[in-house]
């Protein structure tokens, strides 16, 4: 295992394109905000969470203004519960720990030693640890891709359904029938998801609960921390206000 801390200083903009690497590899975000593109999804990681990435996964990440975190590369034969697939998982204060400590490890050690034991249990708290639902499935149609990037550039736009299908060519039926074929969510489904999301992404960077329903085209404040809680269990002020609490002093981004 080869883990470091990421440090990058000021407001900016970081972004690695599409690449793939034989190892897995987990990317704790400790301040701000990533976002990661994945074949077949998208991944916001909010403070206080980690990506876990495949090996073999072919992937882009986006970084803006200051982060920082930490990162580690595990063999993909080191640990068969280590998960399949791409996913956004919350991380506990032992795992933080076990990540920043193991960062000041040689990059050879003794099998047996305790160092070697330290992995160990890293290992098992990255096997571990609760997968967070801030995955938005991307499919591959070409059609359902156009509608996305016409979603993403204005979220606050609050169309019908149909609507929405005219814009990209499709009909009602068609487009539900895809939705559901490609993402397994219903139409109505997948946009919140979308939305919540979105959401992470601009809280982790500093936008007020106000802003974020503004810019998602809710009607209330109130409407859009309904929302927010029944799909990640707490107001956005809290879910957010509790990362940054337990913020541990690590290297700038």
């Amino acid at each position: 295992m080869v883990t470091y801390g990421i440090a990058s200083n000021g407001i900016g903009t970081i972004e690695l394109d599409m690449h793939r690497h034989a190892k897995g590899q987990i990317l704790l975000v400790q301040r701000g905000a990533l976002s990661c593109q994945v074949e077949g999804g998208f991944w916001v990681v909010p403070p206080q969470s980690a990506i876990w990435i495949p090996g073999g996964a072919l992937h882009a990440i986006k970084a803006t203004g200051s982060l920082e975190g930490y990162s580690a590369f595990v063999a993909p034969d080191v640990d068969a519960r280590l998960p399949r697939r791409c996913c956004t998982v919350s991380v506990k204060p032992l795992l933080r720990e076990l990540l920043v400590r193991a960062a000041s490890l040689p990059l050879l050690y003794d099998e047996g030693s305790a160092n070697s034991r330290l992995i160990a249990v890293l290992l098992d708290e990255i096997a571990a640890a609760e997968v967070e639902h801030l995955h938005l499935p991307v499919p591959a149609d070409a059609r359902l891709r156009a509608l996305i990037d016409l979603m993403m550039a204005a979220p606050s736009q609050r169309g019908s359904l149909e609507g929405w299908a005219k814009q990209t060519g499709l009909s009602g039926r068609t487009l539900v029938r895809l939705i559901r074929r490609e993402t397994g969510m219903s139409f109505g489904r997948w946009r919140q998801q979308l939305g919540v999301v979105l959401a992470g992404q601009w809280l982790a960077g500093g936008a007020s609960v106000q802003q974020v329903a503004a810019d998602l085209g809710y009607e209330s404040v109130t409407s859009f921390v309904t929302m927010f809680r029944k799909t990640l269990g707490a107001s956005p002020g809290r879910y957010m206000a509790e990362r940054h609490a337990g913020r541990h002093a690590g290297p700038e981004i």
